[in-house]
């Protein structure tokens, strides 16, 4: 397994808050199930019309993979690139796009400008992080 993957898996936990760059509301880790017949990082996103019921989408750990290989070879992913190179992810939700990219800066390795997310260090490489 790669080491995004199980930094993945060991660092995000339920109640873990996915960093959206225009979200007002909080979009939260729940936990692990699946998407697309595999094994998945589930979120809960607003519903604005029943607070108390959120809704859930997920992220399946090869769409993680498929994101962050492309991030580290082409210094930067955008909401296009995945709808092109990821359908069946895109199509659950806009929402997947800003979910990868926040896991990736929540770790350290993404910033968000401009509806792209530029790549901003390696595994094992970043300074002051475990």
């Amino acid at each position: 397994m790669k080491a995004i993957l199980s930094e993945i898996e060991s660092k995000i936990i339920p109640g873990t808050r996915i960093p959206k760059p225009r979200a007002r509301a909080e979009f939260v880790v729940k936990g692990w199930g699946m998407r697309r017949s595999e094994r998945a990082l589930i979120y809960t996103i607003p519903n604005h019309k029943n607070w108390t019921m959120p809704y859930e989408k997920g992220v399946a750990l090869s769409e993680f993979s498929q994101a962050f290989d492309h991030l580290t070879q082409m210094g930067s992913f955008t909401r296009s690139w995945l709808t092109q190179s990821m359908p069946p992810c895109a199509k659950e939700g806009g929402c997947n796009f800003t979910t990868i990219g926040g896991i990736f800066e929540f770790l350290g390795y993404a910033t968000y400008d401009h509806g792209r997310y530029h790549y901003v260090g390696s595994l094992g490489t970043r300074s002051g992080q475990d």
